[in-house]
């Protein structure tokens, strides 16, 4: 499953968003999450198989096409 949610500020700025790929059956650790991006806790972090670290954000567009490329990636590798 991909999770893909953006807030947007009134201006059309996009002030948090949570990018996630979901696979429960392959891991329950960070409740299923295999990769994933986001900027919740105040922060830019990217998530992979229950690891966090910060990542660099320019865009969310940027972002999100890093994240995108990196699910197609997975899938072929599965």
């Amino acid at each position: 499953m991909l999770r893909e949610e953006v807030w947007m500020s009134g201006r059309g700025q996009v002030v948090q968003y949570n990018l996630a790929l979901i696979a429960r059956h392959l891991s329950g650790i960070d409740n299923g999450r295999i990769l994933g991006y986001d900027n919740a806790h105040g922060q830019h972090e990217r998530h992979f198989m229950g690891k966090v670290k910060p990542a660099t954000f320019t865009s969310y567009s940027t972002t999100a096409k890093r994240f995108f490329r990196e699910v197609e990636a997975w899938r072929k590798r599965q």
